[in-house]
């Protein structure tokens, strides 16, 4: 059994590679050998996003706070809300955020293949966002 203490590990400002706006990254858990699971608590600033991405593994976020927007790439902007659990498939390239008025968080978790859980691409554009 292994015991995760709260505040044992440290809050990061989101890349900005990898997210338009002001994003908090918070790990939660990454898993030790065989495992391969790793979660984490993203909080999103109003109008902050990811940039789109692909998981090899898929990826399921959980909302916990707020209202947020999420999309997969060919498919509408979808509004989300605390309480809402979205699952995205292995390889489906997508992206998610806050809404452009209200922050959101939610917890992430994914699984790595060969060492990687996350495949970033290009940064989402506003006009795209904004759909």
């Amino acid at each position: 059994m292994k015991i995760i203490r709260s505040g044992e590990t440290h809050s990061m400002k989101g890349p900005e590679d990898w997210f338009t706006g002001t994003v908090r990254v918070d790990m939660l858990f990454v898993a030790e050998e065989p495992g391969r699971t790793s979660g984490s608590h993203v909080t999103f600033e109003p109008g902050a996003r990811t940039a789109w991405h692909t998981h090899p593994a898929g990826q399921t976020i959980m909302i916990t706070f707020g209202r947020g927007r999420v999309q997969r790439e060919g498919g509408p902007v979808e509004e989300v809300s605390a309480g809402d659990v979205v699952w995205f498939p292995a390889g489906e390239k997508h992206w998610h955020g806050a809404s452009a008025e209200t922050a959101m968080s939610h917890i992430a978790i994914q699984e790595s293949i060969d060492g990687s859980a996350v495949t970033w691409l290009e940064k989402v554009a506003d006009a795209d966002y904004n759909s």
